[in-house]
């Protein structure tokens, strides 16, 4: 399987400079993910790691299935209208395998809801019957549904597959080249040279927060930068004096902030871009404003959860800044070097490629980092079995997407939406959070995102929400809900290595985060607060900006509870309803939030000030 996974990723790069027919190479990249997925992810987890027959199986199957398309592929698709018996057989046996491989690399959860989607498109006309006359449709015979899923590229083959087949897998590859040359535990330790060295007590947590940051600029992955975080980073917060569970809500709000952060962004980047066709580049800039802050947020409420437990600073038996980059400062060259390619026009496939092929050359300057034939291999195995779950999970969402296209669902959906909120953009705006949350609870960030951007996004376009801002409002609250209850994979991932509740550990998190869900907000109810996104004039980014800042410092006084000490209920009153009108991008509703987080301030700085000269006076 070594030579299996790592050819996969080999075969990815391969199409950046070789000549492939982008179909072609679709169907051949899910040929090659179907097979690995059925023999290293078991069908069920009392087999453990042994690979069973029906394994075999699976793989065969899919071998032969996913052939099929290959050998003629023109023929193939004209057959799209009218397709024969082995198109109808091989096409519903696909439409099995990639629910297989989804229910074994995410869960059951995405698969059934496909399955519900297949359903809804085959049974169209009986919903009238049934009194839902809103969700009905003349209904598709199972011939009508295999010819788009299975023989266009609005199904299985759609735009997810296409992205995850091209930007997200070389991506993986180049984030897998990174750990191997050593450039992941680099960055880890230099953000803790640079900013571990503080007398706070929050230093420590501060600390871990930028360094999720910066490893999570090539991750893309809120799980896996949780748990490389964790190893590292959980002694020093322990000793610092946070508890399991704070110390469990810190890591794992910092981890899932990946996702969030530029320029990999987990897979939805990617599909903004290609939902949206725009620039790549253009989709980066956008998230800049979000992710710094999402991360300023954590940071002011671990300062307030500090100075509330009492936490100490830690000394760090580090090098210093200056020596870790005189010494391993090249291990930044491959990022900068993507961003300076992406800058100068490089398309992000070549960007990746030559930012991947510079990261295997630099590896090279010390010994002990070489990505000699052995490492290589295994990076290049790391980066093609972790695309895994995204090629099951996006061929699934291909499903979905086909079926709400078919039968116009997404439109109903968003009318629905905007008639329940009577035409109001706020009532709206919360309808769609609220649905993108409680979607993304059910299905892994890609998917929810996939789904949204087809079903509720058009819902907030037709209330005048840009489609930038309505494609970045959806991916925003899908990255969210990977942290909100009731289910959370990077707080259950994070108490696993400190220890700590799980339960506990899921809403602390939550409480990190909380000012970060009111984020989307500044960009979508005001056209101001594009700025958000570097989408508007000069002074209005600035505006929106520093007013966003604002906010945040304002709802972390109000929802952390502390600023020189502890804050009454009205001053976390005051500064609560000052932070979410700052949030609304007006300049009436920013001069009025503005006014009130100064008075919460001022009241709390003459309350604090009279205790402190009471206290002197009794201790003369």
């Amino acid at each position: 399987m070594t030579l299996l996974a790592s050819g996969l990723s080999i075969y990815a790069l391969y199409w950046v400079v070789g000549i492939i027919q982008p179909q072609v190479y679709r169907v051949t990249f899910l040929l090659i993910s179907l097979v690995l997925t059925f023999i290293l992810y078991p069908g069920a987890q009392s087999w453990g790691r042994r690979v069973v027959a029906s394994d075999w199986t699976l793989a065969a199957l899919a071998t032969l299935v996913l052939a099929w398309p290959i050998f003629d592929f023109d023929q193939f698709v004209y057959r799209a209208a009218t397709p024969n018996g082995l198109d109808l057989l091989f096409g519903g046996i696909t439409t099995i395998l990639v629910l297989e491989a989804t229910r074994r690399t995410v869960g059951w959860i995405l698969p059934g809801t496909a399955i519900g989607f297949l359903v809804y498109g085959y049974y169209g006309p009986t919903l009238e019957l049934l009194g839902l006359e809103i969700f009905a449709h003349r209904g598709y015979t199972v011939g009508r549904l295999v010819g788009t899923l299975y023989m266009t590229l609005e199904g299985i083959f759609g735009v997810p597959l296409d992205v995850a087949s091209t930007y997200i897998v070389l991506f993986t590859i180049f984030g897998a080249m990174l750990p191997h040359s050593g450039a992941g535990q680099f960055f880890i330790t230099w953000t803790m040279a640079a900013f571990g060295r503080s007398n706070s007590g929050a230093g420590p947590g501060r600390t871990v927060t930028m360094s999720g940051f910066l490893l999570g600029t090539v991750s893309g992955s809120g799980v896996a930068t949780t748990v490389t975080l964790g190893a590292v980073a959980w002694p020093m917060l322990r000793r610092a004096g946070f508890s399991p569970e704070v110390g469990g809500g810190i890591l794992s709000a910092s981890g899932i902030g990946a996702i969030l952060a530029p320029p990999t962004m987990g897979a939805a980047a990617f599909l903004i871009a290609e939902f949206l066709q725009i620039t790549y580049l253009q989709v980066i800039a956008m998230a800049i404003v979000p992710a710094i802050l999402y991360y300023l947020s954590i940071v002011l409420m671990i300062e307030a959860d500090a100075r509330r437990l009492g936490t100490k600073a830690v000394s760090v038996n580090l090098p210093s800044v200056s020596e870790l980059t005189r010494r391993s400062g090249y291990q930044f060259l491959p990022l900068i070097a993507m961003v300076y390619f992406l800058v100068s026009g490089v398309t992000p496939f070549q960007a990746v490629f030559r930012a991947t092929i510079l990261a295997i050359a630099l590896s090279f300057v010390r010994h002990e980092t070489a990505l000699k034939p052995k490492r290589l291999v295994a990076a290049l195995e790391t980066g093609g079995r972790a695309v895994l779950a995204v090629a099951a999970t996006t061929a699934t969402a291909g499903i979905i997407v086909g079926v709400v296209t078919l039968t116009g669902l997404g439109l109903k959906i968003s009318s629905i939406i905007v008639d329940l909120a009577a035409g109001n953009l706020f009532l709206t705006v919360i309808y769609a959070a609220v649905a993108v949350w409680m979607l993304g609870l059910a299905v892994p960030v890609t998917a929810s995102y996939i789904i949204a951007a087809v079903m509720i996004a058009p819902a907030l376009t037709l209330v005048g929400v840009p489609d930038v801002a309505a494609h970045m409002f959806i991916f925003y609250y899908a990255v969210l809900s990977e942290v909100s209850p009731p289910t959370a994979l990077s707080p259950f991932a994070a108490a696993a290595i400190t220890g700590g509740n799980p339960f506990k550990t899921m809403m602390l998190t939550w409480k990190y985060t909380l000012p970060a869900f009111l984020v989307p907000f500044a960009f979508t109810l005001s056209p101001e607060g594009l700025g958000v996104l570097l989408q508007a004039s000069g002074p209005d980014i600035i505006r929106t900006v520093l007013t966003a800042i604002v906010g945040i410092l304002a709802l972390a006084m109000g929802l952390g509870g502390w600023l020189r000490q502890a804050a009454t209920t009205s001053e976390r009153t005051l500064a609560t309803i000052g932070g979410l009108l700052l949030f609304y991008a007006t300049t009436a509703t920013d001069i009025g939030g503005g006014l009130l987080f100064i008075v919460a301030i001022t009241l709390h700085l003459i309350r604090t000030a009279e205790s402190a000269t009471a206290g002197s006076r009794k201790q003369d």
